[in-house]
């Protein structure tokens, strides 16, 4: 599936990071090293790898890879791009200062949770997660995601999800969006900065 729409010409999300991640850019510590999961075309880790940061990026399909890689050498960014299946994902112990997670809700719940542990396995103690998706109210929208309420993240979900760890900020809004044709128009986000302790 995600080899058939990122197959399309141009980029599905565009060539700009996320603007959560843009707003959260004191995050991005130069020297550190950072994880971007089911990263897509690139433009989250090559953001990133242009703080800075010392990046690896996960996504299952090796078109979009392939975009990521030209859109890295473009831009003349470094990105440790690597073909997996999150199923199949080694989320090694205490490995990463940081791990962005963006619009990744294509999870059912238990693969979401199995997701959420392997996160706050491979950050290092002291390590930052910043994930940021859509709230249900998104399925009215019908502007970017999964049509899938259940796949979408509440403020009570991340709380409880991440009660172990310090967060940092936790809120929802509606805001427009202009992210390539994946993510385009007045929609339901929310977004989780926490850090391990």
């Amino acid at each position: 599936m995600w080899n058939e729409r990122y197959s399309k010409p141009g980029f599905l999300f565009g060539t700009e990071p996320a603007a959560f991640l843009v707003a959260q850019q004191d995050y991005l510590i130069r020297g550190q090293k950072a994880l971007a999961i089911a990263d897509g075309e690139g433009r989250n880790s090559i953001f990133m790898a242009e703080k800075g940061m010392d990046v690896t990026a996960q996504d299952a399909s090796d078109v979009a890879i392939d975009k990521a890689r030209g859109l890295a050498a473009a831009r003349e960014a470094r990105v440790d791009f690597q073909l997996a299946d999150l199923n199949d994902w080694d989320w090694a112990d205490n490995s990463f200062d940081l791990v962005a997670a963006i619009f990744i809700q294509f999870a059912d719940a238990p693969f979401r949770n199995e997701i959420f542990a392997g996160i706050k396995k491979t950050l290092k103690p002291g390590g930052v997660l910043l994930l940021h998706g859509y709230t249900p109210k998104q399925v009215e929208y019908g502007t970017g995601g999964p049509p899938t309420a259940k796949n979408m993240y509440t403020a009570d979900l991340l709380q409880a999800s991440f009660e172990d760890m310090e967060i940092l900020r936790l809120e929802g809004y509606d805001r427009e969006v202009d992210e390539g044709r994946g993510h385009s128009g007045m929609s339901a986000l929310i977004d989780l900065v926490a850090r391990k302790r």
